[in-house]
């Protein structure tokens, strides 16, 4: 996906939609440059804040248990948007289409971007409410991605179908986004009992 369109997508979705289904990505290329990059922001954050600010809300861990949690983080991540996509692609029933999974895994693969992007901005900014603002405001973004997206990527006209997609996918996204910070939790817990061998 292209710069300019990820532009569109945040600043005039429905044109960002149109273009991005009208370009038709392959999953692979999708997956290669959009999703991995992307779902590298994360983990990358996660190992440098906590390397940089240990003893803050990161547990203190080594070096090394802080890479591995960063990498499980990171494969999470990328096994998520498949199953997102095969979820969404089930939960196009309640709004009564049948869509292709290439539909729902381009849906999945773009609909979380904002949130990928929101550890920049506690790079960017050093004063905490700042960054809850933008942590909130990736979270709209994610939101309005969302809701523009289902009318074209999955061309309904009904508006009433729009909406149950629409809840149907915000609750599922909401669940699987909460599953991935107890994942991390729980791996940040798992990963500090671990006894490596220097």
């Amino acid at each position: 996906m292209s710069i300019l369109n990820l532009f569109w997508l945040f600043f005039a979705p429905n044109k960002g939609w149109r273009h991005l289904m009208q370009s038709r990505p392959s999953m692979h290329r999708l997956f290669l440059l959009h999703v991995v990059p992307m779902s590298l922001i994360p983990p990358l954050f996660l190992y440098f804040a906590a390397n940089q600010y240990a003893g803050g809300l990161i547990p203190i861990l080594s070096a090394p248990k802080l890479l591995l949690v960063a990498v499980i983080l990171f494969v999470v991540e990328l096994v998520a948007v498949p199953l997102m996509g095969m979820v969404i692609r089930q939960l196009a029933e309640v709004a009564e289409i049948q869509p292709s999974y290439h539909d729902s895994f381009i849906f999945a693969a773009v609909a979380p971007t904002p949130l990928w992007l929101a550890p920049v901005a506690f790079l960017i900014f050093s004063d905490v409410a700042l960054s809850v603002v933008a942590l909130v405001m990736a979270m709209m973004a994610t939101v309005g991605f969302i809701y523009y997206g289902i009318p074209t990527v999955f061309r309904l006209k009904d508006r009433g179908h729009t909406m149950l997609m629409f809840g149907a996918v915000l609750t599922a996204g909401a669940i699987a986004w909460g599953f991935l910070m107890v994942s991390t939790l729980v791996i940040l817990g798992a990963v500090q009992n671990l006894q490596f061998v220097n």
